[in-house]
């Protein structure tokens, strides 16, 4: 596969808008059942998730379980992902752990022909505003490319860091809202406009997606794409065109009823997507621990919903 330089190709204020443009994939990584990286499974998925035309592959992201991949894990799986998609769809490699280690990951990603970072918020310990504000600095200053902060957990910034990383860091180009926080997301859309593409990242986005879309959030990171990726494009244009009604039949036919699974155990929003490519006859294999698989008759449930919407 012959790729142009991506450094050329995905400038961070490029990456930016192609990000923006459509829906995100976060695809799944994929395990034998010693819990192995089955990375000949996994290349063979992005490919295919990429040749359903999303905006941007988000590689070993959450529903990637990148907290139970080692370091090494995540480059192969970084590397496997960048020569699994055509030149024109970006690559998106994930930094994370404390900061000495997410700039070692940011580093790593670039070597490996990512195109942007998605920084995931650090491991475990709680942090003040100034200590986020230089971990993603530090993350920012490591690599020319286009960094996304995901705005989750431990990882809460306030309207103030936000807006001095924004000045400060030409290439800390977006900013991933996994909490919820409708106040937040609507100010940083008011006062930055284009400067910070604004991404859905509550687990199950597609819940939230139109009355996000008010506030400038344009995209959003889908995991039903991917066992769905019909469903999820069609449930992406309805809420571009702010066709409420598709939105809401669509929710009520198959988003809801699946909340209600994902809902019954910790864990489940990752659980319940390699459940789905599982039913949809193109299984990844085992989640790892400390997740576990849905049930039996989750599985049932889950086939059943899909059944639902794949016939219709």
């Amino acid at each position: 596969m012959n790729r142009r330089p991506f450094m050329t190709l995905f400038a961070p204020e490029e990456l930016k808008a192609v990000l923006g443009s459509g829906l995100l994939s976060f695809p799944v990584t994929h395990a034998r059942d010693d819990l192995s990286f089955d990375e000949d499974a996994y290349r063979d998925h992005v490919s295919r998730q990429a040749a359903a035309g999303p905006s941007g592959v988000f590689a070993a992201g959450g529903t990637g379980e990148f907290f139970a991949l080692t370091p090494e894990e995540v480059d192969r799986v970084v590397r496997a992902a960048v020569a699994s998609v055509p030149g024109d769809t970006p690559v998106i490699a994930p930094a994370g752990y404390g900061t000495a280690q997410a700039v070692a990951m940011a580093r790593a990603a670039e070597a490996a022909g990512a195109h942007g970072v998605f920084l995931l918020p650090p491991y475990l310990t709680e942090a003040p505003q100034e200590g986020l504000i230089a971990h993603v600095r530090a993350v920012c200053a490591a690599t020319d490319l286009g960094v996304v902060v995901y705005h989750r957990a431990n990882a809460a910034f306030g309207f103030d860091a936000v807006q001095e990383l924004a000045d400060e860091c030409p290439n800390f180009v977006g900013f991933k809202d996994g909490i919820g926080d409708v106040d937040l997301m609507t100010r940083i859309h008011a006062r930055f406009g284009d400067r910070l593409l604004s991404i859905g990242g509550l687990p199950t986005a597609e819940t939230y997606a139109l009355p996000y879309l008010e506030m400038g959030v344009t995209t959003y990171s889908s995991a039903i794409f991917n066992f769905l990726p019909d469903f999820a494009l069609d449930f992406y244009a309805a809420v571009r065109a702010r066709d409420a009604a598709a939105v809401y039949r669509k929710l009520n036919d198959f988003v809801l009823p699946y909340l209600d699974i994902r809902n019954r155990r910790a864990g489940y929003a990752v659980s319940i997507v390699k459940a789905g490519l599982a039913v949809t006859g193109r299984p990844a294999g085992p989640v790892r621990p400390p997740l576990t698989d849905l049930t039996a008759a989750e599985l049932g449930e889950l086939a059943a919903l899909v059944e639902k919407v794949t016939r219709a």
